[in-house]
């Protein structure tokens, strides 16, 4: 993919934006080109994650919910708390925490506080697994952001999350 610059200097994909007009085009181009480049980057930076974890197959959100699990300490955290979480019903992460137990990384104990609650907790394979991933996780974060300074960064950061909010305002109308 060839990207080049508009004359205002920023990036574009000339094929994407040639296929956005003809599907929509207008003043809403430039909504939809920044649509298709945030979906370029999360599917780059998800392939980069992908290819980090060590052939072990973790999924985004078995990754997720181990970070999750990792700053919850050693009691763990109810099912229910880490779908909330993570945004995703209770249902996927009770099949994230099926298949990080099958792995050995994740394991459900009672909830002292409630018996009819279940809390998953990081095993040591898990935390190990999550300290080995530490290394070339930051080795990878700071070439793919060597180009943004930490003032870029965090706008960026901003602006994910408030397309993040604008989903949610979409979905709850």
């Amino acid at each position: 993919m060839q990207y080049v610059t508009d004359d205002d200097g920023r990036l574009f994909d000339p094929g994407t934006r040639a296929a956005l007009e003809e599907v929509g085009g207008g003043d809403v181009l430039p909504l939809l080109e920044a649509a298709a480049a945030v979906r370029s980057a999360a599917a780059a930076i998800e392939h980069l994650r992908s290819a980090g974890t060590g052939g072990r197959g973790l999924s985004a959100g078995g990754f997720d919910l181990l970070l999750r699990l990792r700053a919850g300490g050693d009691g763990g955290l109810p099912l229910g708390e880490l779908a909330q979480a993570l945004g995703v019903t209770p249902r996927n992460v009770t099949g994230l925490v099926d298949t990080l137990e099958r792995e050995g990384l994740v394991r459900r104990v009672p909830d002292p506080a409630d018996r009819r609650s279940v809390r998953a907790v990081a095993t040591a394979e898990g935390l190990a697994w999550l300290d080995a991933f530490r290394a070339p996780t930051r080795a990878a974060m700071a070439a793919v952001f060597a180009g943004f300074d930490p003032a870029e960064a965090s706008q960026l950061r901003d602006l994910c999350l408030r397309l993040v909010l604008g989903v949610r305002g979409v979905r709850e109308r």
